[in-house]
């Protein structure tokens, strides 16, 4: 699960305790998104030079990552890394499929005009251009943080005008009446606010159920109470589809095998891209890293849930240096928690700061035997989890910037036998300390010592926070026996959040162990002041990135929500006051607050074990929903004042191959593009010829 640092994680531990790094600590924000209308110039800071800050649109920040790491690769190495980034190139188009029905029509029209723009009024192109590089950073026209959806400041006419010409230009290949056509039928989905508002419902409004409401295109025509009796042969990589006759059809995405024997399924084009560089990769592959990829280009012929299986088996044994991960993985999109959305990423090992975590990680039953829960809970025999801190060379997908921290495989039945790789993204982090000062903290701190404490030791709690969120959180603590599948399928829309809360939980609980201090991994008894700090505040600080509405729709939001709030209520450790119109969250007893702590995360592992859905549905519905919106319009206004980008999207390094005059690569060198629309358009011109004229060769940049 991701962790995001206001960020994104989970097991992959998107750990998405969304660290705010804004506030000089936890992030608040979650994935890159953007809902508001753009910053004036006079509030919103431009980026400075040397900054990882390449532009601003609106409320979003676009950065520039970095991994410098990658300099002390082998050519070998290099040359794998290349070809590994490019097949996580290649499986990016499919998640805007998966998020709305309509995302992939709607990318087509967008990027034709933005790379075809001449002869377009220049102030539409520049509205046009804004709206698509939002689009780009939350693949599609929905909020990746709060589910929502953002509209266009251009009106139909506009786009109407500006797609003709480009047709003109030569840039969509449709005929003017082809073009009116497909324009009128994205007419709702790009314009209307009350066309399919949400991409994710999980408390659903009017009478519908979570599949109802959800715009996303992971089920057509299906509905919670057709699924009763139905049981999923792909559960993790299929769209479900209702037929005419009330039949219920997995539609799985693979590409079927070259016998034949397996039919090509949905998305087969682009996995089928991906594979082929994937063999491009497997003769420059790391010791044991070929069986992986063979494994990944079987399951991705097949969609089998057994060939997944032995994907994850051979990944998380293996530990290189140049690692990566292709696939259907992370299931916060689906209402029901149950169907993965792409995901690909590159990495290579930051040695710098790769000590954190496997100090960690090797004193991970040592946190296990010292965890809140009942016995029957603790994880006995803990292999050390494989942790690595490491530096991004793609992110594609559903994997952005956001995401801080990363633990996978999600599959318990892998967690038994193998353990779990857990992944610190140092480039991540460091982009967004370069992008953000204090400011934020001395606007919500409750009092100077707060602001002291977390200016001080603010990063080193974050940091530590990724590892213990990921490494001892997400692979911790014992199923019952009596539970005869994955947890998830009990807990059902409530288990990310769960499993969230209780990693960010196993952080907080931790950070005070003496065993850190000996392990030369704190320095100061401040920095777990500040994690609860930063756990307290994020109930407030996050609510700026939920435009509209009372409700929290995302996981990690929810999770910190629950997390704030259970505390509050049960200990009185944490309270909310107002001081001249603007509200703080006060830490009144640090003590308090880890008895809180402590309580709340072993009743969410007995949940977990057990399988205690109404339980769950509980203490969510209760602490981690709803909040007072008049609260969040204050919080927004205050974060509009100091000028701050709300949401997040990243550029990634770019790796440009030497080739020969065969075709061969004999070298890969690595550049930072710094220029957002230019890396998108290149990526889309992989499967569309008629933006390749668009992406004009990326400059030199920083080595």
């Amino acid at each position: 699960m991701k962790h995001n640092g206001g960020l994104n994680l989970k097991i992959v531990a998107r750990f998405l305790l969304a660290l705010t790094l804004l506030t000089g600590n936890m992030l608040a924000g979650g994935p890159a998104t953007f809902a508001q209308k753009p910053v004036p110039e006079t509030q919103a800071r431009k980026p400075e030079r040397g900054s990882s800050l390449v532009e601003r649109i609106g409320t979003t920040g676009i950065l520039q990552l970095e991994a410098e790491s990658f300099k002390a690769l082998t050519p070998r190495q290099q040359i794998l890394a290349y070809y590994l980034s490019q097949a996580s190139i290649a499986i990016d188009p499919i998640i805007y499929d998966q998020l709305s029905r309509f995302g992939l029509r709607q990318k087509r029209i967008l990027e034709g005009v933005v790379s075809h723009p001449k002869g377009i009024r220049p102030d539409v192109s520049k509205k046009i251009t804004d709206y698509t590089k939002l689009f780009w950073a939350n693949t599609g026209n929905h909020i990746g943080n709060t589910a929502q959806k953002f509209l266009p400041e251009f009106t139909y006419a506009e786009l109407e005008a500006a797609g003709l010409q480009a047709i003109r230009n030569g840039g969509l290949q449709l005929t003017p009446e082809e073009f009116r056509k497909e324009l009128g039928e994205l007419r709702q989905s790009l314009f209307d606010p009350n066309f399919e508002p949400l991409s994710t419902a999980k408390s659903p409004q009017g009478g519908l159920d979570i599949l109802q409401a959800s715009a996303n295109n992971l089920y057509s025509g299906v509905t919670l109470a057709d699924l009763k009796n139905f049981h999923e042969q792909y559960s993790l990589n299929s769209r479900l589809v209702k037929m005419p006759d009330g039949r219920l059809l997995e539609q799985v995405y693979r590409i079927g095998t070259p016998d034949g024997s397996v039919p090509a399924g949905l998305y087969a084009e682009y996995l089928q891209k991906a594979v082929g560089y994937l063999r491009q990769a497997r003769p420059y592959a790391e010791p044991g890293q070929a069986e992986v990829i063979d494994a990944l280009i079987r399951y991705y012929q097949t969609g089998e849930y057994k060939d997944w299986i032995r994907v994850g088996e051979a990944w998380v044994q293996n530990r290189v240096d140049v690692d990566f991960s292709n696939g259907f993985v992370e299931v916060y999109h689906d209402a029901r928690g149950v169907k993965g959305a792409i995901q690909g990423f590159v990495t290579v090992t930051d040695q710098t700061l790769n000590q954190l975590m496997t100090k960690v990680a090797d004193n991970a039953q040592y946190f296990e035997n010292r965890a809140p829960w009942a016995e029957q809970y603790r994880k006995q025999g803990v292999k050390p989890p494989v942790a690595m801190a490491v530096e991004a060379l793609a992110e594609n997908g559903d994997f952005g910037i956001t995401t801080v921290g990363d633990n996978l495989p999600n599959e318990n039945e892998i967690h038994e036998k193998y353990g779990t790789k857990n992944f610190f993204f140092t480039g991540s982090t460091r982009a967004f300390s370069r992008a953000t000062g204090t400011t934020a903290l001395e606007e919500f701190a409750a009092s100077p010592e707060e602001a002291r404490i977390v200016k001080q030791y603010g990063e080193e709690a974050d940091r530590l926070t990724t590892a213990l969120h990921e490494v001892v959180g997400h692979g911790s603590g014992k199923l019952s026996p009596k539970l005869t599948r994955e947890p998830q399928f009990y807990l059902k829309e409530y288990y990310s959040t769960l499993e969230e809360a209780r990693a960010d939980l196993m952080a907080l609980w931790n950070v005070s162990d003496p065993r850190l201090r000996e392990l030369g991994l704190v320095s100061h008894p401040d920095v777990a002041k500040a994690m609860y700090y930063a756990a307290a505040r994020v109930m407030l600080t996050q609510l700026r990135s939920i435009p509209k509405g009372d409700q929290i729709e995302e996981d990690h939001q929810r999770n910190r929500q629950l997390i704030a709030k259970y505390i509050m209520d049960k200990t009185g450790a944490i309270e909310m006051v107002e001081r001249n119109g603007k509200h703080y969250v006060v830490v009144k007893d640090f003590d308090k607050m880890r008895v809180g702590v402590g309580e709340l995360l072993a009743e969410l592992m007995r949940i977990k074990a057990e399988g205690d859905f109404d339980a769950i549905k509980a203490l969510i519905d209760k602490y981690g929903v709803h909040f007072d919106p008049q609260v969040r319009d204050e919080v927004v206004a205050r974060y509009k004042k100091l000028g701050l980008p709300t949401y997040w999207a990243g550029i990634n390094p770019e790796l440009v191959p030497t080739m020969d005059a065969s075709g061969k690569v004999t070298s890969v060198r690595m550049i930072y593009p710094r220029d957002f629309m230019r890396q998108r358009l290149a990526y889309s011109a992989m499967y569309t010829p008629a933006l390749v004229a668009a992406t004009k060769p990326a400059p030199r940049g920083r080595r």
